[in-house]
């Protein structure tokens, strides 16, 4: 007779989960076991924060469910930070967490399910044999039609019972409940866009999870307005002519400009956070500011007309309420046509600061921008760098670019997130960003990458310091950053297995085509040194005095 653990197991491969990744416990184990005896492969990780970081890269590259296990107590705590993470991410993740025998005193205790909740995700608790597996398969549901992070907490006791007789469950299809558009919001849209002067359609990672690209484009081409994204939508647009790229921190000086122009701007599936709008500080204040978000408390409180539902659902009610003719309402494009010419990153000159051993570090960004794998999954740590892989490296859709840490503000994950992503998209390379602090943060991970990874390139910026704490004390009048000693890099990871080389000029990026022609098998690292003293202009509020200059 099987035991419940091993009934959970194979209802997870009935109902479709095709990875999962995690770290053993003694309150894991058994459930663990039960999901490799039934064919789920796993990737063991080294510590459980990579666990869930690997769990959420997975689901927001390929889409499913993001499965992991953890033990309780310390094996649930260490999950924090990429829990969070994957909170504000809005990703479907289940964490099959151990939980001890009800009743069992502990010499440290920890409640986990406050923990968890504390960081906004939710919990259900196995209580008995007879309804272990409806609960695991209903958090599968639960977190896909929530979008939100789902921790099951498996009693060691109840895993070991005999499981109830039955066949696996596959969980039914679920409709997501979705708030239809009230007419009257939508028709006051088409109002506010149909006498726009300078109308901007502004596109987040909500309105790529709805398809809604192509419907805001027509929106954008019927009232003759621009295409913008957040960074998390970078790519959405493809290559349309009338897109200005990402707006916020990471924008070009010329799309910056134009969004302060803007008199309408319409933000499909987007929170508005202080990476997109600086709080509302880049628009023109006089301009109209409208919200379309699936929860009314994700709207802004800058925003002047928040509509309540699905963003491709809202795109096509304003589509179809404005004339279909060649003349767009708008003549906005034809004014700025030339100024969409310079629009991208590669277009704005700068003073190149490279020396003889350490390069600028947009210097080696728009390098590299010519010799990454052509199919592949950009992933980026957090950190002072974050910007010159942001601006100069392009995608190909959001589903290729993944930023982790961005919503939490938090370094040292960029590795676990490689390994979500390379396993979640085997037909792409995968290509990790990292600063030298997040990588030796996250270092453990680097193991897990090369032991899973068919073909990944990973880019430390390594400057050899926190680079942001630095440049903050700097503008804080504190005279010490926190600044090391070089790191060997290439030592660390030839040591796990990987090939690394050290760039300090651009003709060591030799080791990128050598990797090419080999048809980009296996991990190749490159420890990059770049000069310390670039300061990304994204680091500090939009026209203070300390803005630094490019």
């Amino acid at each position: 007779m099987s035991t419940v653990a091993e009934a959970i197991g194979s209802a997870l491969a009935h109902a479709g989960v095709r990875n999962t990744f995690g770290l053993a416990g003694v309150g894991n184990v058994r459930v663990l076991a039960a999901l490799t005896s039934a064919g789920v492969p796993y990737v063991p990780a080294r510590h459980e924060a990579g666990a869930v970081a690997m769990a959420d890269a997975y689901h927001r590259v390929c889409g499913e469910v993001g499965v992991c296990t953890v033990t309780y107590g310390p094996g649930l705590t260490n999950t924090a930070t990429s829990l969070a993470d994957a909170v504000k991410n809005r990703s479907a993740v289940v964490v099959l967490c151990g939980a001890p025998p009800a009743g069992l005193t502990r010499p440290i205790d920890v409640d986990d399910e406050a923990v968890v909740a504390a960081l906004g995700a939710a919990t259900v608790r196995v209580t008995d044999a007879h309804d272990a597996v409806a609960t695991v398969i209903g958090a599968l549901r639960s977190a896909s039609a929530d979008a939100r992070p789902v921790v099951v907490f498996l009693p060691v006791d109840i895993q070991a019972m005999p499981a109830v007789s039955g066949p696996p469950t596959r969980p039914d299809a679920v409709a997501v409940p979705v708030a239809l558009p009230a007419e009257a919001e939508v028709d006051a849209l088409v109002e506010l866009l149909r006498s726009a002067d300078r109308p901007l359609l502004l596109a987040g990672l909500g309105a790529w999870r709805a398809n809604a690209q192509q419907l805001i484009a027509a929106v954008a081409d019927r009232c003759g307005g621009l295409l913008a994204t957040t960074l998390l939508a970078k790519g959405i647009f493809g290559d349309n002519p009338w897109s200005i790229g990402v707006v916020g921190s990471l924008a070009s000086p010329v799309a910056t400009e134009l969004l302060g122009e803007a008199d309408v701007v319409v933000a499909f599936g987007t929170s508005l956070t202080e990476w997109t709008l600086h709080g509302g500080r880049l628009l023109d204040p006089a301009a109209t500011l409208v919200q379309i978000d699936l929860r009314a408390e994700q709207l802004s409180p800058r925003t002047d007309l928040g509509v309540i539902g699905d963003a491709a659902d809202v795109a096509a009610g304003v589509r179809d309420g404005l004339p279909a003719t060649t003349t767009p309402v708008s003549g906005w494009r034809l004014r700025v046509a030339g100024l969409l010419d310079g629009v991208r990153w590669e277009q704005v000159r700068y003073a190149d600061r490279s020396t003889a051993d350490r390069l600028d570090p947009r210097t080696l960004s728009s390098a590299l921008a010519e010799l990454l794998p052509k199919d592949r999954t950009l992933v980026t740590d957090g950190g002072h760098f974050i910007g010159w892989p942001a601006r100069y490296w392009p995608v190909h859709d959001p589903s290729g670019f993944l930023f982790t840490g961005v919503s939490l503000q938090s370094i040292g994950l960029g590795f676990a997130g490689a390994v979500g992503a390379a396993v979640g998209r085997t037909d792409r390379a995968v290509v990790l960003a990292t600063g030298d602090g997040g990588a030796l943060m996250g270092l453990a991970e680097l193991d897990t990458l090369i032991r899973t990874a068919d073909s990944a390139l990973v880019v430390v910026y390594d400057d050899a310091a926190y680079g942001a704490e630095v440049h903050m004390h700097g503008w804080l009048g504190i005279a010490e950053g926190t600044v090391f000693t070089d790191t060997d890099f290439r030592g660390l990871a030839t040591s796990l297995g990987a090939e690394a080389a050290v760039v300090r000029t651009l003709a060591d990026l030799d080791a990128v085509r050598a990797w090419r022609a080999r048809g980009c098998a296996g991990t190749l690292l490159l420890d990059c040194k770049v000069v310390r003293d670039v300061v990304g202009d994204y680091m500090v509020e939009p026209g203070t005095a300390a803005r630094p200059a490019p």
